[in-house]
Order: C-alpha cells, then sequence, then structure tokens
C-alpha cells in the first residue's frame, strides 16, 4: 500500500506530538488535521491530566484546531492523522466534524472504534462514513504506548 507523503509527514508530526503527551504524563496520542491540499490546520495531543478534561483527547483538542482556524465545524476534504484508533467519542466528533479521510498508526484492540473493537466511522446506518486508513507508521505509535504503559506498571 502507498502512504500519502503528507499523510507521513503529519504522522511524524502526530508522533512528536504524542511523545509530548507522554512527557506530561499523559497517554502519548498525538492528531493532526489536514486541509485538501495537505496543508496542517490543526494539531493536539491528549491533555486530559494536563487540562483534568476527559473530552481532552489528542482528536478532539486537534478538531477544535482545525475548526477555529478554518472559522467552520464541517472540516470535509480534511484527514485527521492520529497515532492510536479513535475511540468512540472521538470516532463521534470525526464524523461530527466531517472529517473525510481518518489515517491512524495503532490499532485499539480494547477500545478502538474505526475497524477493531468497532467500526464507528464506516457504520451504514449513519448519514456520514469515513475512509480510513489504518497501520501507516503503526510500529512506532505502537512502541510510544507500550512504553508508556510498562513504565507504569
Amino acid at each position: 500500500m502507498l502512504i500519502d507523503p503528507a499523510d507521513l509527514a503529519a504522522m511524524q508530526r502526530a508522533l512528536e506530538l504524542a511523545s509530548l503527551a507522554g512527557e506530561a504524563d499523559d497517554v502519548p496520542v498525538g492528531a493532526v488535521v489536514l486541509d485538501a491540499a495537505g496543508v496542517v490546520i490543526g494539531e493536539g495531543r491528549n491533555l486530559r491530566e494536563v487540562s483534568h478534561d476527559p473530552t481532552a483527547h489528542a482528536e478532539v483538542v486537534a478538531l477544535r484546531a482545525a475548526a477555529a482556524s478554518t472559522r467552520s465545524w464541517n472540516l470535509e476534504g480534511c484527514t485527521l492523522v492520529v497515532t492510536l484508533e479513535p475511540c468512540v467519542m472521538c470516532a463521534g466528533a470525526v464524523l461530527q466534524s466531517r472529517v473525510s479521510r481518518l489515517v491512524f498508526g495503532a490499532w485499539d484492540e480494547k477500545a478502538g472504534a474505526a475497524g477493531s473493537m468497532y467500526d464507528v466511522v464506516r457504520d451504514r446506518r449513519l448519514p456520514y462514513r469515513v475512509e480510513v486508513v489504518a497501520g501507516v507508521r503503526e510500529a512506532e505509535a505502537s512502541a510510544l504506548l507500550r512504553t508508556f504503559f510498562d513504565a507504569r506498571r
């Protein structure tokens, strides 16, 4: 499978953001939103511990930043690149923002909602579906998470 160079560059930035989240004692997840031209319009990292906000997942933070930069909640034509498969909450946010593509690194077998546990973003019963590209730089994204959780066990 050929990966779009813009997706790879965005995943690199998402991995950097994930590392920053881990350094702040939050689960190391990072996310970047690209516009249709591949330009970064929003980015985020997990901030739940820092902000004491249960909704401050990397995806939600990045989507909020992208919506603010475009001055629109509607991010149709945009791509969300994230280091970990989104959870149900984040998958819902992806659908509500009308993001067209989702690119992620590591699968989340316990809580993923883009193909592992659930497939919310491609559920045919919903009015909007998202193109999914999974496993981009999966080994690196998984290693960040494994290192983080191993240190806490």
